[in-house]
This record gives structure tokens, C-alpha cells and sequence, in this order.
């Protein structure tokens, strides 16, 4: 992103929301003395220019793996700056619309009470409320990102139950392990990460599936982390596939055959964590005498920015006598975007990618995120009723993530380990 129009662009509102956002700041410190309107003025320039400059120099800096903690912690506080400043000046905006309006009104309407031809031309104040809110908003989204650091490693359990019809009786109870989008670059914390994966073995799964995300950007990244995932195993084996961030599009790569060798290691660790990688494929699951299908593909999106890799007619092919399956696909718009409409018979769909954008808000009767503005299907359970074939429903399970990336933290939205038991 260096040097490009985007980033100048960002960098020049950057510098037009601080300058915006100190004229409200200068309306709530009036009544202060001098001196401390002084201190207050200085802070809030020193950390505003301070958080420019780190922003432009940032991509210049060559970080090393042990640093790349430094680096997304400093990147996360000036972009949680940016973002409260960004909220803030919604409300200082309301005040400015409002003064606009009142000023409109005053040219266009006159008052002669007085006699006084120059009222118009008064100046109309910021309303102080309106300011004092801009900033209370703003501060509290600050200090809840700010908290939301300590919540990187608190995996949650979520618990599902799946009442099928058409599933064999064999399978009646297999409980699912769930997780998805690992991001093992972003982990600073091996002992923390050891914890997540002692808790799914706690759970005795009989099935462990992953569906995709493993790195940020380079197979390198799981280096140090081998050790940990490989403690993952169960009866009926450990399945993955691949998410949009495991194929190396993220990494500066200075030719083709680099970019191949790491995607090439990608699919050699799994292997060698003793996880089966399914690409466009699917295995057959058997207890008893019975049999299910598990179809697993590459990363296919609805959405414009994200590549189909994916080739699902190649994983169904086969699969279609088998009385019930169950597809990982990493991103969940290929749900609608394909699977509810050609491929009626894939009675459950597990996928990630979202994270719940590790911002959020979840208690009984509300679940919000911003990401639900651009994905339809973000976090958790979605069914979907089919018509035509005998009030059968297809389901789709969203995971919230395990790992993170980009902001090293969550707010309202915690890392997820889901099980889910079958009936």
C-alpha cells in the first residue's frame, strides 16, 4: 500500500480530521484555565502528529517475527485513534448541520425585532453538548479497544445441536470440533495458544475440522507453532482446508516459483501436523456399516476482492449417494452464492473467514457486528428452509475464529472453538 494515491489520501484526512476534530476539543476546554488548556492543546497535537508520522514511516520499517507484535500494536492504537476521532466528528458534524441550518435560516429569514441589521451575520456557536458527547463516544470506543487486547486468547466453547433426519443412526451424537482461521503469524503467546487446544481435547471430539486460515501471509509463520497444533487428533481423523490467506496473495513475493515453494510447504505442514487437507475433494466418514461424505474446497467467495479457487462440482462428484454431508468451505457467501443453489443435498456447511470482525456485540436478543453490513452470514447458525424437498433444511455454521489478525484483540466477539453434536 506504500506510495499509492489510497494511502496519501488517508493520510491527508488523517490530517483534516485532527484539525476538524480540535475545533470541538477547543469548545470543552473553554472554561479550563490557560494553563491547562495549554497541556491539553499540546497532548492532543504531540499524540495527533506523533500517530501521522508513525503512520507514514510504518510500512518503510522492516520488522523481524519477534517484532511483528510491536508493529501491529502501534499500527492498532493509531488506527483506534483514527476510528474514535472518525466517530466522534459524526456528532461534531450533527452540530455543524445544525449551525449551517441556523445560519441558512438567519440569511434567508432576517429577525427585525430588534432592528439590528448585522444579527444575521453573527456567528452561532457550537453546542457544547453535542461536542461533550462527540467526545465521551469517541474516548469509549478508544478505551474498549484498548481492553479488547486482553481478550485475544479467551477462547470460548459454543455448543450446537443438529437434529437431522436423514443422518445415519451410526452417527447419531458424532461430536464436531470446529475452528477456523488460526492465523498463527499473528500469536505472540505459545503457552496462551497451548490452552485453546488443551480445551478442544478436553472435549473428546470424534471428528476435528478446520476450515482454513492457517497463516497470515507465509507457511513460515507456523513454524513455532508445529509443536502446539499437532496435539490436535481424534477417532475420525483431523480435516482442513485452505483459507483466502494460505495461498500467499497477502506477501510480496519476487517471482512466481517463491510464491509456489510456499504454497507447497503450506500443504506439506498440514500433513506433517497429521491433518488431511481436502482439496476439492471429499472422504468418505464410515461407522459401523454406514457412511457419510465430507466435502472440502478451496477458497471460493461472492465477494469481488476474495479468488474462487475452489472447484466444488470436483468435490461433489461421487458424493452424491451418500445420505448426508457435511462441506468445509473457509468463506461463507459461497453458501449462498452456490451451495443453497446447485447443491441442494449438503445438509451442513462449516466456514470462518469473518472473525466476527473482532468487534462486536452479543447477549440474548441482539448479535452485532459492522462486518454483518458486508456478510449476510458473519457468526453462527443460518438455515435455510428448502421447498422442494420435503421441508428439508440446509444449515451453515459461521466459526468466530480462533486466532486474530489485524487488531490483536476482541471486543464482544471472543475467539471460538465450536462443538457441535449431531442427532
Amino acid at each position: 500500500m506504500r506510495n499509492t494515491p489510497f494511502w496519501w489520501i488517508l493520510i491527508s484526512f488523517m490530517v483534516l480530521l485532527d484539525i476538524y476534530f480540535f475545533q470541538a476539543l477547543k469548545v470543552v476546554t473553554s472554561s479550563a484555565s490557560g494553563k491547562t488548556r495549554t497541556i491539553i492543546y499540546v497532548t492532543y497535537w504531540v499524540l495527533s502528529i506523533t500517530a501521522i508520522i508513525v503512520l507514514i514511516i510504518l510500512p518503510y520499517l522492516n520488522f523481524d517475527k519477534q517484532a511483528r507484535f510491536a508493529r501491529t500494536t502501534i499500527f492498532a492504537f493509531v488506527a483506534g485513534l483514527f476510528f474514535a476521532k472518525l466517530i466522534a466528528s459524526l456528532f461534531f458534524l450533527i452540530d455543524d448541520i445544525r449551525r449551517a441550518v441556523q445560519w441558512i435560516g438567519g440569511k434567508l429569514f432576517p429577525s427585525k425585532s430588534d432592528g439590528n441589521e448585522l444579527q444575521s451575520e453573527e456567528t452561532i456557536s457550537r453546542s457544547v453538548f453535542l461536542s461533550w458527547a462527540g467526545m465521551i463516544v469517541g474516548g469509549g470506543l478508544f478505551g474498549t479497544l484498548i481492553y479488547g487486547f486482553g481478550n485475544k486468547y479467551r477462547y470460548q466453547i459454543k455448543r450446537v445441536k443438529l437434529s437431522y433426519a436423514n443422518l445415519p443412526s451410526s452417527f447419531k451424537g458424532l461430536k464436531i470440533v470446529h475452528i477456523s482461521d488460526i492465523h498463527s503469524g499473528s500469536f505472540t503467546n505459545k503457552e496462551a495458544v497451548m490452552k485453546g487446544i488443551e480445551k478442544i481435547m478436553k472435549e473428546k471430539p470424534d471428528l476435528i475440522l478446520f476450515t482454513g486460515d492457517l497463516v497470515n501471509n507465509t507457511s513460515d509463520e507456523m513454524e513455532e507453532y508445529m509443536d502446539v497444533f499437532n496435539k490436535l487428533n481424534a477417532p475420525l481423523g483431523v480435516y482442513s482446508t485452505l483459507g483466502n490467506h494460505d495461498y500467499g496473495d497477502y506477501a510480496s513475493w519476487e517471482t512466481q516459483e517463491e510464491k509456489d515453494a510456499n504454497l507447497k510447504k503450506m500443504l506439506d505442514i498440514q500433513s506433517t501436523l497429521g491433518w488431511r487437507l481436502l482439496m476439492n475433494e471429499h472422504v468418505v466418514l464410515e461407522r459401523g456399516s454406514e457412511q457419510i461424505a465430507l466435502l472440502g474446497i478451496e477458497n471460493w467467495s461472492a465477494k469481488a476482492r476474495f479468488p474462487k479457487y475452489g472447484k466444488m462440482q470436483d468435490a461433489y462428484s461421487g458424493a452424491e449417494k451418500y445420505p448426508f454431508k457435511i462441506l468445509m468451505s473457509h468463506d461463507p457467501s459461497h453458501w449462498k452464492g452456490e451451495v443453497l443453489e446447485k447443491y441442494t443435498d449438503i445438509d451442513l456447511t462449516l466456514s470462518g473467514h469473518t472473525h466476527g470482525m473482532q468487534f462486536g456485540l452479543e447477549i440474548p436478543g441482539l448479535k452485532w457486528s459492522p462486518v454483518q453490513y458486508v456478510y449476510k452470514e458473519w457468526a453462527g447458525l443460518y438455515e435455510k428452509q428448502m421447498a422442494d424437498n420435503n421441508g428439508k433444511s440446509q444449515k451453515l455454521y459461521v466459526n468466530r475464529g480462533f486466532g486474530f489478525i489485524g487488531y490483536p484483540g476482541r471486543v464482544g466477539i471472543l475467539p471460538e472453538i465450536t462443538v457441535i453434536e449431531l442427532y
